[in-house]
């Protein structure tokens, strides 16, 4: 699965907060529809998008869909950027160091 995709799919608020709430276990949805103030159908929106991801998983007990958190890619996203992150670190640090002086940087407190 395409990082792009899946951070696509984590860059709406909605379903950021699913993925909070699935983080402490598998959730059937109308447990998660009722944590927000938006409609059933609309959650089921937002889990579809999850899905599609690659980042949920639904599953089938009896009447209900029960959803689960698909650990393993949030992980791989981690990796992905922990690396993309490394690396331009490491091109500043070589860059710093090859100029002989220090950047000066202002922060905005």
């Amino acid at each position: 699965m395409s990082p792009a995709l899946q951070f696509s799919a984590l860059a709406d608020e909605t379903r950021c907060r699913i993925v909070a709430l699935l983080h402490d276990g598998p959730r059937p949805v109308h447990d998660l529809a009722s944590a927000f103030e938006i409609s059933r159908p609309a959650i089921s929106r937002h889990l579809r998008l999850l899905k599609e991801a690659d980042l949920v998983v639904e599953a089938r007990q009896g009447r209900e869909n029960v959803y689960s958190l698909k650990r393993q890619q949030l992980r791989q996203l981690s990796t992905w950027l922990e690396r993309h992150w490394s690396d331009r670190l490491e091109r500043l640090k070589q860059l710093a160091e090859a100029s002989g002086t220090k950047p000066q940087m202002e922060l905005d407190l």
